[in-house]
Formats: C-alpha cells, structure tokens, sequence
C-alpha cells in the first residue's frame, strides 16, 4: 500500500518510508568514498590529500543546492497541506529552476578561482596541480550536483522515496564503474575521478527533470511559474540551517586540515578525509531519517494536525536514539576494517587513522539529536531556529574546539574536538525544542 503524507504514522510506517531516503543518503556516501579508495590506491597519498583538500570547496559551493532543496521541500509540503497543489506545484518548478540558474553561474566562479583557493589551502607542487585539475572539472558539471541535492528532498515530498532511491542507486553504479574504468584502466589520475563524479551526478539529476516534466507524478510537476522573489527568500531562510551545516562543515574541514598539517602533516590530512569519508556513511544515517520525515512533519504542520505533530516528534526522537547507540558500536568495532580499505599499504598510517575513528565515532551518539533538531525546525518552516542550531553545532564550537584542545591534548585533542562541539550543540538544541514545544503543539 502506498504510504502518503498525509497518513498516520507509525514506526513501522515512519521507518518504511524513510528508509527509502535513509538509503538514498547512504549510498551517496559509500559512491562518494569509492574516488577517495581508487584515489588513494592507485594515485598515491599524495593525490588523495589534494582531493581532500579541495573538497570543502565543491561542498561549500554545492550546499546552495541542498539548501534549495530542503528549504523549498518545507514549503512545497506546507502548502501542500494547506490544499494549495497548484501554489506547491509552481513553487516547486521554480526552485528547480533556480538550481539551474545558480549552478551555472556558480560552476563559472569556481573554474575561475580554483587555482588562488588551492595556494590558499597551502597546496604546493604536485598537490596543488591535482587541487586544480580535480576542482575543475567538478565545478564544470556543478549544476548536476545542485539538481541531485535538490531533488533528493522533493522525490520524497512527491512521496516518491523510492524512484528518489533508485535513481541514487544508478548514479551511484555509474561513479563506481566510471572509476574503475578511468582511474583504474585508463589511470586518467584524479581527472578521471572527478570526471566519474561530475559524470554520475547529471545521472542524478536528468531522470528527476524527465520523471517530473512529463507530469508522471500526481502530486508535483514541473509547470510554467512566475519569479516569487518572497518564496525564493524564504526558501534560502528556511534551508539556511543545512546550508550553514555543509558550509561550517567545510570550513571546519579546512581548519582541521591545517591543524593537522601543522600537528602531523600530510599523513594527518589522509586520516582525515577516511573519517570524513566514514562518517559520511554514518552521519548519512541521520540525515537520511531528517531528509525523509521533513515534508511529512511540514504537511501535518500545514495541515494543523496537532496530534500527528506530537506522534512524529516522539517516534522520531526514539528511532533516532536507538539508532545511535547501535551505529556507534558499529563504527567502533568495525574501525580498522574501514581504515584498512584506504590506507593497507601503510602500517603506520593505518594504525593512525584507526585510532582516529574510534575516537571520533563517539560524537555519533550524540549527532543524530543535532541533526534531527535542526531539520525540524526546518520542516517547521523556522529556519531561524534551524540556523542558529546548526552554526553553533558546526562552526562555533567545533572551530573553539579544533583550536583549543590540541593544545590541551595534543594529537588527540583534533579527534576529540567533534564530540565536545557535538555535546555542546545538544545541549542548545534541547533548550531549543523545550522553548518552542507549546508555539509548535509537538
């Protein structure tokens, strides 16, 4: 049976429909890990830093597209609730519209300053080259990726979870295949992994257009709309928490970057990114559940369903709860297992970056209530609240911590830095959801 927003949802029905999206994000992670192992194994060290280092960048840049997306999905979902399809349906059409837009304007900025950002980095010799050659030709297919984002949360307010899934899974297959063909076979070197992403993510983003402008969907399609420069602005209000997230989160990278630089050097940055490559598959968790439950939590919220407002809140917490002690055993048993598939060959390397995960999984028993505060705001239409959740938990304290602990601790205290930000930034989200329980009725 069909599940719809508009249902009562239990936590078999809450689980079945955002497992779908929950997926979708996972396996957006593990394809975006697999540049990173046939980088590193066989490119070298070196190129899989440089790509590690111009990675905040094309994340920066690429975050207008997530913002789009969730911001605009809260409100495509609320006015969907208020039996306004048509509204919502105009709504939508233009946000995708303006992907369009800001992706080709924004590939332009990027291809321009992608060499002064990689000296800026501090890339020098061969790794600034790679910086450039990677950073480029990603930027070139940017608009693909702003679409892929984007739709990622409108397949699921077209309560179409599961096209949203399988279209991950076919761009995802096409990176993998076009990495092993142009790293490994042709050894194409980082251009070709660049070239597989960029490749897969207009994979990502064609079907969507085809499924929508053909009008297939009963609930949106793409139509003729009018400029809303007030829905435009909300919508970049509303979505501004996850793009503060992926923005803080860059920047934060790039600090980490230089401290470990200056802590242990290169070495340092490669244990890095592995843990940024794990921790997107396990964060992704998270905000696949965030991604996936929003326009269900918007609708009802438009619909003034109070009672349904209180159920999802409830259910939502506790799966995201338990959900958290169970990944952060795993992350910790599995730890040198994933250290392993990118760095075998170095003994020394190896045993750095397993300790690093193991100390950094312990921030996942606590980021899943981070996130999913922050995205319910959101799917409130508080982009306000989502915001300031979201920037505290990824720039204030993560940068206060990332500077200050290493002094304390040494090496250990750049690993330990996310968990104190992550405690930090819970205790701002209870005091959040406290104060706007009674405003919300949840």
């Amino acid at each position: 049976m069909k599940i719809q927003l508009s249902d009562h949802f239990s936590y078999s029905k809450l689980i079945k429909f955002t497992l779908p999206t929950i997926a979708m994000m996972i396996f957006t992670s593990i394809y975006g890990v697999v540049d990173g192992v046939f980088v590193s194994n066989c490119v070298g060290s070196d190129a899989f830093a440089a790509v590690n280092l111009i990675m905040p960048i094309i994340m920066i840049l690429g975050s207008v597209g997530f913002m789009i997306g969730t911001g605009g999905s809260a409100i495509v979902s609320k006015t969907l609730g208020e039996g306004k399809k048509e509204k919502a349906n105009e709504y939508f059409s233009m946000l995708v519209y303006l992907c369009v837009v800001s992706g080709v304007i924004l590939s332009v900025i990027g291809i321009i300053f992608t060499g002064p950002i990689a000296v800026l980095l501090g890339a020098k010799g061969s790794i600034a080259k790679d910086c450039v050659t990677y950073g480029r030709t990603v930027f070139f297919m940017l608009t693909g990726l702003f679409l892929q984002n984007a739709f990622q949360s409108f397949l699921v307010v077209a309560e179409k979870p599961k096209l949203g899934l399988f279209v991950t899974l076919l761009a995802g297959f096409t990176n993998m295949f076009l990495d092993f063909l142009f790293v490994y076979v042709l050894r194409f070197g980082v251009f070709g992994a660049a070239l597989a992403t960029g490749i897969s993510q207009f994979v990502g983003s064609v079907i969507p257009i085809i499924y929508f402008a053909g009008g297939k969907n009963n609930v949106l399609k793409l139509t003729k709309c009018r400029f809303n420069k007030d829905i435009i602005i909300k919508t970049c209000i509303n979505g501004s928490s996850e793009m503060v997230t992926n923005m803080s989160m860059s920047l934060v990278n790039i600090l980490y970057n230089m401290q470990l630089m200056k802590y242990i050097g290169t070495n340092g940055v490669v244990a890095y990114g592995i843990i940024m490559y794990v921790g997107f598959i396990f964060v992704g968790t998270y905000m696949g559940y965030a991604v996936g439950s929003a326009p269900v939590i918007s609708y009802h919220y438009g619909a003034g369903n109070k009672d349904e407002l209180k159920n999802l809140f409830k259910r939502s917490l506790t799966i995201i709860i338990v959900s958290s002690v169970v990944m952060t055993l795993i992350a910790e048993i599995i730890a040198g297992y994933l250290a392993g598939i990118f760095v075998s060959y170095d003994n020394n390397l190896l045993e750095l970056t397993t300790e690093a995960i193991r100390i950094y999984a312990v921030s996942y028993l606590i980021s899943g209530v981070n996130i999913f505060a922050s995205s319910f705001f959101t799917a409130l239409n508080n982009g306000v609240v989502s915001a300031v959740i979201s920037f505290m938990r990824m720039f204030v304290f993560q940068i206060v911590m990332i500077l200050l602990l290493p002094v304390v601790l040494g090496i250990s205290g750049i690993w330990t830095a996310v968990i104190a930000a992550e405690v930090l930034s819970v205790v701002i989200s209870v005091m959040f959801l406290v104060k706007n329980r009674k405003k919300y009725s949840y």
